[in-house]
């Protein structure tokens, strides 16, 4: 939690540092076009989206986007919010730019904080993994499978490169080091523990060798480039293949817009690497 000796300064500092909402102007009429534009792409029959429950919670659940054709790649993408926020429909659209393409997208939902630990939010996510590997050819979708996620989604998607139905990542706009994070206001829902920020800081790991593509936009808030490059550093120190992607002119919320898109830098860079 905050330090009761700091000034008021001090933790607005430590807050400002991560809080994308307040650094991005209109970041919430974005956010809110967002949701808008996902909710008009699931009414659409062609999307061709179902949920499936694969567990006994609420969000024990996969929203699947098939492509129907086998062994065409597919794109697990893992929604951003600290942890506490968003729900994965909210992101929908962002599988145009990929269907496009003739690829499958998967959305994992998960139990949000302060419901749940993030302790709790990595163990749902392995298990909604291990449930899409035996599960996923009943429902049209095949491999190779390409984890992603964006912001938190970011970190998740590093955590979880390890897993055997994963070839390999791209991580948009990700927390490298959760320490910092345990001394702003996230932590009041998240309520980090020292093991979990030492199980779950991608910086603090051995590093997965499993190619992974790190994109943040150049116009983010300086943490996510920095952490962005921190990681970078310590995977090529282990030979672990590694593309550090900054996105010119992208600001946290904008860079979806370069996965949304089927001419996008991301969904390029995924259809031509993948």
């Amino acid at each position: 939690m905050p330090h009761t000796g700091d000034s008021s300064a001090e933790q607005a500092a430590r807050d400002a540092a991560y809080d994308n909402v307040a650094a991005v102007p209109g970041s919430r009429e974005w956010m809110a076009q967002l949701r808008a534009d996902s909710a008009h792409f699931r009414a659409h029959p062609q999307s061709g989206w179902h949920d499936v429950q694969w567990g006994p919670e609420p969000a024990n659940r996969w929203t699947l986007y098939p492509s129907h054709r086998a062994n065409t790649p597919c794109l697990i993408f893992i929604h951003g919010g600290y942890w506490q926020w968003n729900r994965p429909e909210d992101f929908a659209c962002l599988a145009e730019g990929l269907i496009a393409h003739g690829w499958s997208v998967a959305m994992p939902a998960h139990t949000l904080a302060p419901a749940a630990s993030l302790t709790r939010i990595v163990h749902e996510l392995e298990q909604a993994l291990d449930w899409l590997a035996e599960q996923g050819d009943s429902h049209g979708i095949s491999g190779p499978y390409v984890l992603s996620g964006w912001s938190a989604g970011g970190t998740l998607a590093t955590l979880l490169l390890g897993h055997s139905l994963i070839t390999s990542g791209l991580c948009l706009s990700g927390i490298h080091d959760l320490a910092p994070l345990r001394e702003t206001y996230l932590n009041a829902a998240l309520n980090l523990s020292a093991q979990e920020i030492e199980e779950f800081s991608p910086l603090h790991l051995p590093p997965c060798p499993k190619p992974l593509c790190l994109a943040f936009g150049t116009q983010e808030l300086p943490v996510f480039g920095r952490d962005a490059a921190a990681l970078h550093g310590l995977r090529n120190r282990h030979q672990c293949p590694t593309t550090l992607m900054p996105v010119p002119q992208m600001d946290h919320f904008r860079i979806l817009d370069m996965l949304r898109a089927p001419d996008g830098l991301l969904t390029r860079w995924l259809v031509e690497t993948t």
